[in-house]
């Protein structure tokens, strides 16, 4: 058994790990999954979008450097990560012009890199599983638009959730434009939408399992995570 720390962006996801992703994964084999925020956000002055990749990767490499016992992984928007200047991104331009979900995969190997890198020769890279959502958290909710209408207390939006979902081949496919994000999407039907309390309500509502089935990137991610608590599982045996 092996602990797990999940790195996130906000205090919505944090709760969606905490509330949603540990108790599974826990039960897949790990001994511990808990979610921190980058940079401490509670903390900042500023809230909204995504820290430097210095600055996350940073917080990344003392977790691993100081629990050699631990895995890491990550939870961010790839909606939100800078694609040039002093905060950006491994991968994040090229990925731009990649299409889903090849995106975030290329985002993901070149964090994965990065951090090799950093880590040096002696680093066993099944330690670090990059997650980068796509395009938004909001996308999960649209996983079951009448479970995503009811667990926010507005069902009549449900048809509208529909046509918005129908669009795309899966909800991670709904488009990361600045007017057309998941996220603005529902703030155009939902005006004062606030993601902390009703994008979590949503969650909560729509659950992991729908999440999974509807969702292919998020689901192999999980599948991942999986796989590595059976590994270390089977490791921690055999010693």
């Amino acid at each position: 058994m092996t602990r797990l720390l999940i790195h996130v962006e906000g205090e919505t996801e944090e709760t969606f790990v905490n509330e949603l992703l540990a108790p599974h994964l826990t039960e897949m084999g790990y001994s511990k999954v808990s979610a921190r925020l980058l940079g401490n956000s509670r903390l900042r002055q500023r809230r909204g979008g995504i820290r430097a990749w210095t600055a996350v990767r940073k917080d990344v490499l003392a977790h691993l450097r100081g629990d050699p016992g631990a895995l890491a992984t990550t939870m961010v928007d790839y909606y939100a990560l800078p694609r040039s200047g002093p905060g950006e991104w491994p991968g994040r331009d090229a990925a731009a012009r990649a299409p889903c979900p090849e995106n975030g995969r290329i985002v993901q190997e070149k964090l994965l890199a990065d951090v090799c890198m950093q880590m040096g020769d002696r680093f066993d890279p099944t330690r670090f599983i990059p997650f980068v959502m796509l395009h938004e958290f909001e996308a999960l909710l649209f996983s079951d638009c009448d479970r995503f209408a009811a667990g926010i207390g507005r069902e009549e939006l449900a048809p509208r959730f529909k046509e918005i979902r129908d669009a795309f081949a899966s909800p991670e496919e709904i488009d990361d434009s600045p007017l057309t994000a998941p996220s603005k999407r529902i703030e155009g039907l939902m005006p004062g939408y606030q993601k902390p309390l009703h994008g979590n309500l949503a969650a909560l509502s729509v659950g992991l399992a729908a999440i999974r089935s509807a969702c292919p990137h998020f689901d192999s991610w999980i599948k991942e995570l999986e796989r590595r608590a059976g590994a270390s599982a089977i490791g921690v045996q055999g010693r």
